[in-house]
């Protein structure tokens, strides 16, 4: 990896913006009410913490500007899926993300290694995406990228599947108050609604061993598939307390259910 290097993908590293914190915070404003300049501005202004993070890979032989890429893509991510009314700055959440990125890159890239040529259509296609959606403000069809990038849509599609890395949802969010919230925490259990463990098990008798508060977050978590965040918002609590009293009402339950 070359240390000190000044243009990577294109990008002179040395120019990027610094964005003030109130900048941040009004950009961010404007991206929630679908802003795709805000959106963009707010990117650039990040680029820093994408250098910042993949300095930590210097002992990777891979090239600097694919982890850069690779870098943007989880910052990508961090921005699209930050929730704002959370008690946490965007660099907190966005680094874990953009670090999760460029591991399952490396761990994917050394056990199936994918072709520049794939790469470099697949990052095309991914800046394609990006430009169509600002100029047109809404998502362009896959004949639309491949008229804009002039390759084929089934290269294109090859080349997307080629790099496609699923997210684990077992991946670190952010560190509150000593407890790590994953990527499962913020998303709705809705298939959980339906299965069959939580049809079949005695899991009245189980959860007659809980606390109130216990049996609540157990009920609106996995009953009413509600994220954690939801629940914290609806029974006054942070949502690592959430988390916490979760995590014991399993144990307690799996626990009687196992005896």
């Amino acid at each position: 990896m070359i240390q000190g290097k000044v243009e990577i993908c294109g990008v002179n590293t040395a120019k990027l913006p610094l964005l003030k914190q109130a900048e941040k915070d009004l950009l961010f404003a404007k991206i929630e009410e679908g802003d795709l300049a805000a959106r963009e501005k707010y990117i650039e202004g990040n680029l820093r913490l994408v250098l910042s993070v993949i300095k930590r890979f210097s002992s990777s032989n891979e090239n600097v500007d694919d982890l850069f890429q690779i870098g943007c893509i989880g910052l990508i991510k961090a921005i699209d899926n930050f929730d704002s009314s959370l008690n946490v700055k965007f660099s907190t959440y966005a680094v874990p993300m953009i670090i999760g990125e460029i591991r399952r890159f490396l761990r994917d890239n050394n056990s199936i290694r994918v072709s520049r040529s794939l790469k470099d259509t697949a990052y095309k296609a991914i800046y394609a995406k990006e430009k169509l959606t600002r100029q047109n403000s809404k998502e362009p069809t896959l004949n639309e990228i491949a008229s804009e990038i002039g390759i084929s849509k089934e290269d294109i599609a090859y080349a997307l599947d080629a790099i496609q890395n699923p997210m684990s949802l077992h991946e670190p969010i952010y560190t509150d108050g000593g407890d790590t919230l994953y990527v499962m925490d913020q998303i709705c259990d809705k298939k959980n609604k339906e299965e069959i463990w939580v049809e079949h098990l005695s899991l009245s008798d189980a959860m007659k061993r809980l606390s109130n508060r216990e049996h609540e977050i157990i009920t609106l978590r996995f009953f009413e598939g509600k994220t954690q965040m939801e629940v914290a918002d609806m029974i006054g609590i942070s949502q690592a307390q959430v988390s916490r009293l979760e995590k014991n009402a399993l144990r307690v339950m799996r626990t009687y259910l196992s005896a």
